[in-house]
């Protein structure tokens, strides 16, 4: 892990004015970075520091960082957010939609670049998406319309498919739009819709086991930094279930997962680093806009498709961006 990182507790929250003085001599501004899940997360740190690196900003050189990994924790982020906001950095970036909010009740003066977040002025992160205010803007994730895509895409993939379950960890994700969403589309489909809760590991299996009991059951995964970490095992059950599944990023599709509809996550932290940049130059997160995810990847595993009996219709792998052999 990356120097300096903090373990919570009395012995960490005692250094924390010494280390905050000793980078406040080296005269270097400071970087926090609360990150919601753990080694899953190599690739999008590795994207944020080249985003930093193309706009002269090296950690170590001239710029500090300090990156927190909460392992999908909704009481270890709030407490990692406590730890940030006292150690009074020159900015903060919080990932995911679960990092936001125990930072805007701590803090109304550090800015804070969010990264990955959904419907940031539903959620009340912002005040409109053209003019944010106050001390946080950044970079939003899916519109939760795709949560009908989801569905849709699903019943093309396998047309046997009768019912959909939507997983997702409630205390997690703000699922409520994607299921109303997901929801009319599977009753303009004439199928069976299920939220599918999951809050803990061991439940992961038993909940899948049951909604595939029988043919005709499709699974449909929200983004949430609880099955993000839990990734393997998901996707390893919906395969040995013959379950087919759609997931919310393209890495469940590198893990053995049948298909994904998503944007390029490291490509959002890449971004991200202009707004770094921007804020540590002396411009307002207020008046930077919050930027949306303009283009969607639509990505295949055929081998997955194969071991679970499937033929991909020919006319939705030519809409594929990329088809894993």
């Amino acid at each position: 892990m990356k120097r300096r990182q903090f373990i919570l507790g009395l012995s960490t929250l005692v250094t924390l004015p010494a280390l905050a003085g000793a980078q406040q001599r080296k005269g270097m501004p400071r970087l926090g970075v609360l990150m919601t899940i753990g080694a899953e997360a190599k690739d999008r740190i590795a994207a944020l520091n080249r985003g930093l690196r193309t706009r002269g900003w090296i950690d170590g050189e001239n710029l500090e960082i300090d990156y927190h990994w909460a392992d999908g924790n909704k009481q270890r982020i709030a407490d990692i957010a406590n730890v940030l906001v006292n150690s009074r950095p020159d900015l903060i970036l919080a990932h995911s939609s679960p990092a936001v909010p125990p930072f805007l009740r701590l803090t109304q003066d550090i800015p804070i670049v969010f990264v990955q977040v959904s419907d940031p002025v539903g959620q009340g992160f912002v005040k409109n998406l053209t003019r944010p205010g106050g001390n946080v803007t950044g970079f939003a994730a899916f519109e939760f319309s795709v949560g009908g895509k989801w569905v849709e895409l699903l019943k093309e993939l396998s047309p046997n498919v009768d019912r959909v379950g939507i997983l997702y960890n409630p205390s997690t994700t703000p699922y409520e739009q994607y299921v109303v969403h997901g929801r009319a589309a599977a009753d303009a489909l004439g199928i069976a819709l299920t939220q599918v809760e999951v809050r803990e590991s061991e439940e992961i299996k038993p909940v899948l086991g049951k909604f595939g009991e029988r043919p005709g059951g499709g699974l449909a995964l929200l983004p949430d930094p609880f099955t993000s970490i839990h990734r393997d095992e998901i996707v390893g059950t919906a395969a040995r279930l013959g379950v087919p599944a759609i997931y919310p990023y393209r890495a469940y599709v590198d893990s053995g997962g049948l298909c994904s509809y998503s944007y390029d996550v490291s490509d959002l932290f890449f971004r991200s680093a202009t707004y770094v940049d921007r804020i540590l130059r002396g411009e307002k997160p207020g008046d930077l806009p919050v930027q949306l995810v303009t283009r969607y990847q639509l990505v295949f595993n055929l081998k997955t498709a194969k071991t679970m009996g499937l033929a991909l219709p020919p006319t939705l792998l030519a809409r594929a961006d990329e088809v894993i052999e």
